[in-house]
């Protein structure tokens, strides 16, 4: 691991912004970090408040969109709520079907095969609207680069409102609204929203349209809370606050469907990344190993025991893609111990029977092992499919464009993306990737990097410091947890190994003539020896509240010692 300690901002800005808010210099420095220079900027930090989020109307074309909406319900049109298969997508269909059921009841959705018709607006997906006398489509979480589809659907006299968060191509899709705030002519004044928060600002803009405020939307933060903390977008602005009284919904009065996937858990308050490793996973196992139709059915469910059937039936994805991910990623790493080839820059494996819906998650998994861009390819139908995944600071994105002439097709973003190749390319694909990777790679990023945002004393932890922390949540990119740099400290000889492995560390550490503080570090059994006969030894940790037989006390939570 490579420690980075950030740099320190202006002492200026931190001194007057510590006698401002009556609090340490060094908790000053962590806001000052995040871009919070003011007492004002703090307030709005410290105080989310829904008055803080932006008229809907501000965003370009969010009228014709109401418009359109209205006039179908009004002529009594059958309309098609359209999202992608993952958690983004699922929780915004879930959420503007849901919305519109309030008040109309010619509503339906739809959420394309992940094998069948692959990601984003598919044909299948326009001809069944013309099927079943659809003649409006809302298509949440995808649909911006969707011109020809827009423009196939416009034939069978369907209409198009697009809600998207990616980036646009070249041309816009003909549709009769294109909300996006990445829109180079769209000045709304926040853009990091994921599907599901465009899918909230489109609610509360035909919610303002039938004179409701947004205190009638709260019940609906639950699923957009979930997409944020899921799609893994700045926690920052709208986001923040939306995630904010999301978790709220979560912990005092979730929707069945959610109450079904968490009533058994032991923990009585959720928190973002609660959301990100229990709840997400669950709702992305169904369009990995089933459809995402199930998704859908458990988060509109609100018959309690209906929505504990649909929770079983997910809990058993989960479990199988669990299995699935394993099984893989066991076989990924004695197909790369196999093929002991020269220093590479990247990882690509293969294998034809791997599961397409899993592939992703594996390569996610093989870059704890061996930390550099990696690809894992997948027989699917005639071609070769693959997920990509990327290190920190590395665009992978842009190294498949630079591949490209060997593609079929690619999409995604900096950290992960898509792509299908022939089979007869693959080989060629492989030496271009690992080419361009060479090439364009800073030698850094190949080296895992911890982020410290201070260096501070054991004695600087205090019940006062734990309190402030914990109004920093909730936790994402761009706020994510303060990570604290502790020397010379050592453990007072009650150091252990835990787990079936023994893979994890527990300590009981002081530093001077602190007090003793407890210390968990996952992953660290190996680091043992670093802490054995009371030696000092460095930590880099974040600061954690461990809930135990009803008892809340504080931890450290290690991320590295050496």
């Amino acid at each position: 691991m490579r420690w980075t300690i950030k740099p320190k901002p202006s002492e200026e800005k931190v001194k007057l912004l510590a006698e401002a808010l009556n609090v340490e210099e060094f908790v000053a420095t962590l806001l000052v970090q995040r871009g919070i220079e003011t007492f004002d900027q703090a307030r709005e930090f410290f105080r989310p408040t829904l008055a803080d989020l932006h008229n809907p109307y501000l965003m370009k074309d969010m009228e014709k969109a109401v418009e359109r909406i209205e006039k179908a319900i009004e002529r009594g049109e059958n309309i098609l709520v359209f999202g992608d298969y993952d958690v983004d997508g699922t929780t915004a269909v879930s959420l503007v079907s849901a919305y519109l059921k309030t008040y109309y009841q010619n509503v339906a959705t739809y959420i394309p095969d992940r094998y069948d018709e692959g990601y984003g607006i598919s044909f299948q997906g326009i001809d069944f609207a013309d099927d079943n006398g659809f003649s409006l489509i809302i298509a949440l979480d995808c649909g911006i680069k969707s011109v020809d589809h827009v423009e196939y659907a416009k034939e069978k006299n369907i209409d198009f409102i697009i809600c998207d968060h990616h980036l646009p191509g070249e041309f816009l899709p003909q549709a009769i609204a294109v909300l996006d705030p990445k829109r180079d002519d769209c000045t709304y004044p926040y853009d990091e929203l994921c599907g599901c928060g465009i899918g909230f600002k489109l609610i509360q803009a035909l919610g303002k349209n039938r004179n409701k405020t947004t205190e009638d939307l709260i019940p609906y933060l639950d699923l957009v809370a979930t997409a944020i903390a899921a799609d893994i977008v700045p926690m920052t602005g709208e986001n923040r606050i939306l995630a904010y009284f999301g978790l709220q919904v979560i912990n005092s009065d979730p929707r069945p469907g959610f109450r079904a996937l968490t009533h058994q858990l032991k923990k009585q308050t959720l928190d973002i990344t609660d959301v990100v490793f229990i709840i997400a996973p669950r709702i992305n196992a169904a369009g990995r190993i089933k459809h995402g139709n199930h998704a859908v059915e458990l988060l509109t469910e609100f018959d309690f025991e209906q929505a504990q059937q649909f929770a079983s039936e997910i809990e058993a994805y989960n479990s199988e893609r669990k299995d699935l991910d394993k099984q893989m990623t066991i076989e990924a790493l004695n197909q790369i111990a196999e093929n002991k080839e020269e220093k590479r820059y990247t990882t690509v494996v293969f294998q034809e029977n791997w599961h397409k819906g899993v592939i992703g998650i594996v390569a996610s998994r093989l870059i704890e092992t061996y930390y550099r861009p990696t690809l894992v390819f997948t027989k699917s139908g005639d071609k070769y499919a693959a997920s990509a995944r990327s290190v920190k600071g590395f665009d992978v994105y842009k190294a498949l464009e630079t591949c490209s002439e060997h593609l079929e097709q690619f999409g995604g973003h900096k950290y992960a993306a898509g792509m299908t190749l022939l089979a007869e390319n693959y080989q060629l694909f492989k030496e271009a990737f690992e080419k361009v990777v060479e090439e364009t790679i800073h030698p850094d990023m190949l080296t895992p990097e911890i982020t410290i945002d201070a260096e501070i004393n054991l004695t600087n932890i205090t019940p006062k410091l734990t309190r402030i922390l914990k109004q920093f949540e909730p936790f994402g990119p761009q706020n994510m947890t303060p990570v604290f740099l502790t020397k010379n400290i050592n453990d007072t000889g009650y150091v252990q190994r835990l787990g079936a492995n023994e893979e994890h560390l527990k300590l009981f550490v002081r530093q001077n003539n602190s007090e003793g503080m407890a210390a968990i570090g996952f992953g660290l059994g190996n680091k043992m020896e670093l802490t054995t006969n009371k030696k000092p030894f460095e930590a880099v940790y974040c600061i954690d509240e461990n809930e135990w037989n009803g008892k809340t006390s504080v931890q450290l939570r290690l991320k590295d010692i050496k």
